[in-house]
């Protein structure tokens, strides 16, 4: 049997990405994986990849352990979309035991070097569909994992807790992040429940080839000097963190992901240990609780 055979999981943001990484191994290790965003349509984004196509390479990917994927499309800056989301898992499957906060509205001119006075009011769309959007998911998560007395919340974010990058709004927002999950995990403790942060370095999506083929110039050296990952890494860490007995002892807790990885032996999809960048951009704020 797999380690995540017969575990249901939410990957939020999951058509392309970081999202798209963590749902094939979810699923590769026997995962049922509801994978949620907005683009349905091949083409109509000017990055590859849709909810569908992510959805049935999990599929694939779970053929052998009995995972699989289910595509949800879903913007998760409208609550009535994110209600239907977890009303259709509860009435498929009657809880939830992952869900990964991944979705983050990122500014067109988010590398751009205009100060924040400079740049426009709706860059505060990260809040919307980057902050907001973790509480509501996990507000709608949390009602299908207390009773059953299990479950891990996964908040993706980044060394911008303590370091600078790329502007206030972002850097505001995923600091935003680790302290939800980390008081999450306090009102969730006594229901074996745990909330976690995941800080993320470079991972080398279709977006960062992008940005690093058009900007790298406009780019911090602290990024562009850290060894990339690739989509899939983070996933091989939340599918080990999962499987975890002591969970528990790490809910509350904001994490270097590359470091849990080297915890737990694992290892990137081409054999590399990824190193933590902790000497170069910081180090976590938050302990378990």
């Amino acid at each position: 049997m797999a380690p995540l055979t017969g575990k249901v999981a939410v990957v939020t943001g999951a058509s392309r990405g970081i999202g798209r990484g963590i749902a094939l191994v979810l699923a590769e290790q026997g995962a049922t994986v509801y994978v949620t965003g907005r683009t349905v349509t091949p083409g109509t984004y000017y990055l590859p990849g849709t909810v569908g196509e992510t959805a049935a390479e999990c599929t694939e990917r779970g053929k052998n352990s009995g995972g699989r994927g289910i595509a949800v499309a879903c913007d998760h800056g409208n609550d009535e979309q994110v209600a239907a989301l977890f009303e259709q898992v509860r009435r498929e499957q009657g809880k939830l035991d992952i869900l990964v906060n991944n979705a983050f509205t990122l500014s067109d001119d988010l590398i751009e070097p205009e100060k924040f006075w400079e740049k426009p009011l709706s860059n505060l769309e990260m809040w919307q569909v980057g902050v907001r959007s973790s509480f509501v998911a996990a507000w709608h998560a949390a009602p299908l994992m207390v009773p059953h007395k299990t479950g891990l919340i996964v908040a993706i974010s980044g060394f911008v807790g303590v370091t600078y990058t790329f502007g206030v709004v972002f850097g505001t927002a995923k600091t935003a992040v680790d302290r939800m999950a980390r008081d999450m995990a306090i009102e969730l403790k006594e229901h074996n429940v745990a909330s976690i942060s995941l800080w993320q370095g470079l991972t080398l999506t279709e977006k960062a080839h992008y940005n690093l083929a058009q900007s790298k110039e406009k780019m911090t050296s602290s990024i562009t000097s850290m060894t990339g990952s690739s989509v899939e890494h983070p996933g091989r860490v939340i599918a080990a963190l999962t499987a975890d007995p002591e969970i528990m002892k790490r809910s509350g807790g904001t994490f270097i992901t590359t470091e849990v990885a080297q915890d737990y032996g694992i290892t990137d999809i081409d054999g590399r240990v990824i190193p933590s960048a902790r000497d170069a951009r910081g180090g976590p704020i938050w302990q378990p609780v």
